[in-house]
């Protein structure tokens, strides 16, 4: 079984691509960027960016059927490694024992100029 997950609790998709796509067990969630899907506006530094990738993550990933503890794979995406220490504190808040595993990657450019990105895939318990 595939299928798209859509929520309006999360930005919507602005391409060829979905929210989120279930496969079996797993869903894999595209990578989230910092825009409140209220005001479709990007939230301005690297604290409130974060958080509002988070809230975006777990809209999509609560849609879907799961949450952050069935977690396994994040990759997150920085415009700076410089603000890692940050994300990592605030990454952290979110999630419990045991971690998901992760990926975090320094690039040169993000949609829109956003200073994160991170991307989701989780177990669907039936």
């Amino acid at each position: 079984m595939v299928k798209a997950i859509h929520t309006e609790n999360a930005p919507a998709a602005i391409g060829p691509y979905s929210q989120a796509i279930q496969a079996g067990d797993f869903v894999f969630v595209s990578g989230q960027i910092p825009v409140d899907p209220e005001s479709g506006q990007v939230v301005e530094g690297i604290e409130k960016q974060t958080e509002q990738v988070m809230e975006n993550l777990n809209a999509v990933l609560k849609e879907a059927g799961t949450d952050f503890s069935q977690a396994v794979k994040f990759t997150i995406y920085l415009s700076s490694m410089d603000n890692f220490a940050t994300v990592n504190e605030i990454y952290g808040r979110y999630l419990i024992e045991p971690f998901p595993a992760r990926a975090t990657i320094e690039v040169s450019r993000l949609p829109k100029d956003v200073l994160i990105e991170i991307d989701a895939v989780a177990y669907v318990q039936e």
